[in-house]
């Protein structure tokens, strides 16, 4: 998964009305950004352990795996990512994301 670079990594205060432009209703647009943020979450998930997969082997011991500069190196650079939540917000006031309304 590609994230843009210009997503910040900490919380930003936003305007409540920002929220109800697409959609009309402030509830609907958390909806869309919630369920937008668990599929960024899982898409991270397995991107993260097919990554961390490669390195593992059945006979490593603990002190192996901890000593592996490479899977500390990549689980760093997912802890520095923007949490899913930061980047739906971003994708859906961008209008990133594609939804529907259940009515139509």
């Amino acid at each position: 998964m590609e994230i843009k670079k210009n997503i910040p990594n900490n919380t930003v205060t936003r305007k409540l009305a920002d929220f109800d432009h697409e959609t009309g209703n402030v509830y609907k647009s958390i909806n869309v950004i919630a369920r937008r943020a668990n599929q960024i979450a899982a898409d991270l998930k397995s991107e993260l352990k097919n990554k961390l997969n490669e390195f593992s082997s059945p006979t490593d011991t603990m002190e192996e795996t901890f000593e592996n500069r490479e899977q500390i190196e990549i689980s760093r650079y997912y802890e520095r990512l923007p949490k899913p939540t930061i980047i739906a917000t971003e994708e859906f006031l961008d209008d990133e994301v594609y939804f529907r309304d259940g009515k139509e």
